[in-house]
């Protein structure tokens, strides 16, 4: 593969590498050094985050640790109930005006995995999460990248990614994108020595079943049938199980739960467009009717799935068939938020490793220190309210590694 490239590359004009070792490690060093400002200034604006006008941080993971208490002190079903589980918030966390709108929009296979979370106190359950998260994603990131290998070694590799805005946005709010992220990339790596654990990982996604949206279309596509027959099994039994002991009524409500997501969230939540990377949101945001925005996402949506199909059957390179699912994800789906950008991580590292080891084409470079920053100008749109810009970054990342594929099988022939 970086054979093919550099012959690729060797026609064309040199492309300086100026995303050195050096620059990373500075980089990193100064968006932690930003992140801890910024949690200061917002600690000092809330005083210590006790104002309960102002929100706090691990606000989502508050939500996962009320569900949590549900189950065990609960019933199942009162997490589906909005005004239920909205007065259960109010007694854990006070009256606090985060949680005036902060539903449990997830299936009943995440309420088991979440179960566990409430038997430590939040701010602890929050931190272990967090620690967790960060471990198991920057290790699957860098196994199926090979950063380490490259210029850029394994300790300024592994500072780049636990700094990237990506993975700063998730742990801010305490998502669960960190999870989903290394499953993915632990798929991936897998997927040919071993198709069934590969298959396992990706059933497990059913936590959050529309992040595994492209899975049925590019494993098809390479006829990778053990991997989708193990998926298929663990994702049915993964939901029998959970629907067994939570309840079917649990299942019931969160099918119900979708359209209240898709209505006041998706449809008509200007904070959501502003802070979604998605082709429906940016035309939301421009003022366009609602019909035009799904036309639109749905073009981008079949895009994103052919241009993933094509890469896979054309290349059996891990970085790139990873680096095109993840952008071809966040792209195919319209309800996206911010904190999922921390799936970008797994292909900003594996392309960065493509061009650090096989040459760079031009760019390149600039692209993914934009696809690098996108969290952070997602997250800080929620205030600024400009264009939405994320699909635009998203969509040309898209080409480039179509072009960086077609590349390399054009040499090849």
């Amino acid at each position: 593969m970086d054979l093919s490239i550099k012959e690729a590359i060797g026609t064309r004009r040199p492309v300086r590498t100026w995303i050195t070792r050096s620059r990373v490690r500075l980089y990193a060093l100064a968006a932690l050094a930003l992140y801890a400002v910024f949690i200061a200034i917002w600690s000092l604006h809330s005083t210590g985050f006790t104002d309960t006008g102002i929100a706090r941080p691990a606000t989502d993971f508050s939500v996962f640790w009320a569900a949590s208490h549900v189950m065990l002190h609960g019933a199942s079903w009162q997490a589906y109930d909005p005004a239920t589980f909205a007065s259960i918030e109010r007694a854990l966390f006070g009256n606090r005006e985060e949680f005036a709108f902060l539903p449990w929009l997830y299936p009943p296979t995440f309420l088991l995995v979440v179960t566990p979370l409430s038997l430590l106190p939040l701010p602890l359950s929050y931190a272990l999460a967090t620690i967790a998260g960060l471990v198991v994603f920057s290790w699957a990131a860098m196994r199926l990248s090979g950063l380490a290998s490259t210029s850029i070694g394994r300790d300024v590799g592994v500072l780049a990614l636990v700094a990237s805005p990506g993975v700063f946005v998730a742990a801010l709010y305490g998502q669960n994108s960190l999870l989903t992220a290394a499953l993915v990339a632990s798929a991936m790596l897998w997927l040919d020595k071993r198709p069934v654990l590969s298959g396992i990982l990706i059933g497990l996604l059913s936590i959050k079943p529309q992040m595994a949206l492209l899975f049925p279309f590019v494993l098809i596509a390479t006829r990778a049938w053990r991997t989708v027959t193990s998926a298929a099994i663990t994702a049915s039994l993964f939901t029998l199980t959970s629907t067994l002991l939570c309840g079917t009524q649990t299942l019931a409500m969160f099918l119900a739960n979708t359209r209240f997501a898709r209505e006041s969230i998706l449809e008509r939540n200007d904070h959501f467009w502003c802070c979604s990377p998605s082709a429906f949101a940016a035309l939301r945001s421009a003022g366009l009717p609602l019909w035009s925005a799904y036309a639109a996402q749905a073009l981008v949506t079949c895009v994103a799935i052919g241009v993933a199909c094509s890469v896979w059957r054309g290349t059996r390179d891990v970085r790139l068939r990873a680096s095109v699912f993840v952008i071809a994800t966040l792209l195919a789906n319209p309800y996206v938020w911010h904190y999922e950008l921390a799936w970008l991580g797994i292909a900003l590292a594996a392309l960065f490793a493509l061009g650090q080891s096989g040459g760079w084409l031009r760019g390149e470079q600039t692209l993914l220190a934009a696809g690098w920053l996108l969290p952070l100008f997602e997250l800080a749109n929620s205030v600024a309210r400009l264009p939405q810009a994320g699909v635009v970054v998203l969509l040309l990342m898209l080409m480039m590694v179509l072009r960086r594929q077609r590349l390399t099988m054009g040499v090849r022939s």
